[in-house]
């Protein structure tokens, strides 16, 4: 089994391959597993996909995260794996760590992971350890490497997320008034200014919906 053959498996269920982590004694893997493939949203048309599926029509809670519990699963069976979810905790599955471990994902200058496809937008709705290697495609440059401009340093309107770090406090007070309709609509503006995730296609409705759960 290949990096290509997971992927086009992968897209077939709008996710996409993130990365790839050789997990060989890893304590947060199956015993035996020896490749952790990392899934994210396949983009463009994720969200498109993802809303017309049961999960987002039957009106209960978590539908993002039951659908990637199905979807996940279901693409870890064919692959005869082990599914892991970042959800469901605690505790918690490594998944900052596996995301630094694949080559595919730094810290960025405001801390936040930033991806080499998905840029500050990086975000993971699963993982499947499999008992076989996998080849690991190029290793891609850290993007933040040849950034010049360093956008995310400055983009905050409240300046809550910087390079000084991270004011939670300050970032949902300005939630709460009445200029917070751009983030509250279109994500944070900080990962909405990212130029690797420029290109990845992530939709303002995604964005709102991530927003709505995080400042309920």
């Amino acid at each position: 089994m290949t990096h290509d053959q997971i992927e086009a498996m992968a897209r077939e269920v709008a996710l996409s391959v993130f990365g790839l982590v050789s997990c060989a004694g890893d304590k947060a893997v199956p015993d035996g597993a020896q490749t952790l493939v990392l899934l994210g949203p396949g983009e463009p048309g994720f969200w498109d996909h993802v809303t017309s599926t049961p999960e987002f029509a039957d009106g209960a809670a978590d539908p993002l995260d039951r659908w990637s519990t199905r979807v996940v699963k279901a693409l870890s069976d064919r692959l005869g794996g082990t599914a892991i979810f970042p959800f469901g905790g605690p505790p918690y599955a490594p998944f900052q760590r596996w995301a630094t471990d694949s080559g595919r994902a730094w810290p960025s200058p405001v801390g936040l992971l930033v991806h080499d496809t998905a840029g500050l937008w990086v975000s993971y709705r699963g993982a499947i350890a499999l008992p076989f290697g996998v080849a690991t495609p190029t290793q891609p440059a850290k993007p933040c490497d040849t950034c010049t401009a360093k956008p995310c340093l400055t983009a905050c309107p409240v300046g809550a997320l910087t390079g000084d770090g991270y004011d939670l406090p300050r970032c949902h007070a300005h939630l709460d008034g009445a200029g917070s309709a751009t983030c509250m609509a279109q994500g944070c503006q900080v990962r909405a200014a990212c130029p690797a995730g420029a290109s990845y296609g992530r939709v303002d409705a995604q964005s709102a919906f991530h927003m709505a759960q995080f400042h309920r």
